[in-house]
């Protein structure tokens, strides 16, 4: 049933000469390359509670979003069926196993942490959200690089996590010993969750002498996951006991300084760190670090240079 709708949904592409293929391209683009750093650019410049929402709702979401599609192996539309062919580059940029959806658990995170923090707000804007999480993960049936399950289950996942995340959030406020503990609790899984991923066994299926998916590829995301995982949670410590960043409401060099801490995470994502670290420790480790290096920044490196900037508002009292 799952490949059948696929399969209408490619004939309906065809019929319309494609004409929606990079409208759903770029959506589902903008969710994972532009949207996961909504949440640092929130806990530099508008509101660090959220941010600290944001970025262990999305830390979180990758970590167990990897778990899942390394322990199912379930492989992608066009490998089940070679009638499937996805639309323009989106097989190439599909990585990691096929359920449940990466793109569609970071779309629902993304938008959905959003839509929580709005919905008494700015109530378009949490309609905004809602309507971009069910058009994203729409795009990837679309586009044909994942079922309806995969989507369906990408989309409970990140629901459950983001309610979860403001539960404990509100029981652990102003509660360092309880912080820290948690601190050690998602430490211990990070390391557990990597001596699953390298020793649990993955199919290993041959075509014509081929292996047809190399399970050593399908786990760097989650190695990318643990990293970023391990720098929120160094970050957040430091943060929390010694750096103490408080965002200088109101200072004019604030909304330039966020900017351009984006930027500077995004070439280090797309750029600077394949070229250096990936490149000199491999696939695995190169990404765990890279990864780790850039949620540090973002919660450390970063803040310090904007306190520097603007100045401290704790002194200024």
């Amino acid at each position: 049933m799952d490949i059948q709708y696929l399969l209408w949904l490619q004939e309906l592409r065809n019929t319309t000469g494609g004409m929606f293929d990079e409208f759903f391209n770029a959506l589902s683009k903008f969710a994972v390359d532009i949207m996961p750093f909504l949440p640092f650019v929130i806990f530099w410049g508008v509101d660090k509670k959220w941010g600290y929402r944001f970025i262990t709702s999305w830390g979180i979401g990758e970590l167990v979003n990897g778990l899942i599609k390394l322990t199912v192996c379930a492989y992608r539309p066009w490998i089940r069926s070679d009638l499937i062919e996805p639309a323009g580059d989106s097989k190439v940029a599909a990585t990691g196993y096929s359920f449940p959806s990466g793109h569609t658990m970071v779309a629902t995170v993304t938008y959905g942490t959003t839509f929580a923090w709005q919905k008494d707000k700015r109530k378009w804007l949490a309609a905004l959200c809602g309507v971009l999480i069910l058009l994203t993960g729409f795009s990837r049936n679309f586009l044909g690089v994942h079922t309806p399950q995969d989507v369906v289950v990408g989309f409970c996942e990140s629901v459950i996590i983001i309610l979860a995340v403001g539960a404990v959030q509100k029981k652990v406020e102003g509660n360092e010993k309880l912080l820290d503990i948690l601190t050690l609790v998602g430490a211990a899984a990070v390391i557990l969750s990597l001596a699953y991923i390298m020793l649990k066994p993955y199919p290993m299926d041959y075509v014509d002498g081929e292996l047809l998916v190399d399970p050593q590829k399908m786990m760097n995301d989650s190695f990318k996951a643990c990293g970023a995982f391990i720098g929120f949670l160094i970050g957040s410590y430091i943060d929390r006991h010694y750096l103490h960043y408080e965002i200088p409401v109101g200072d004019k060099n604030l909304p330039m300084l966020t900017v351009a801490g984006a930027a500077v995470l995004f070439a280090w994502k797309e750029w600077f760190a394949p070229a250096t670290i990936v490149a000199a420790f491999g696939g695995h480790w190169g990404n765990f670090i890279a990864r780790m290096i850039m949620v540090f920044f973002a919660i450390c490196i970063w803040p310090l240079l904007i306190q520097a900037e603007c100045g401290d508002l704790r002194t200024q009292r």
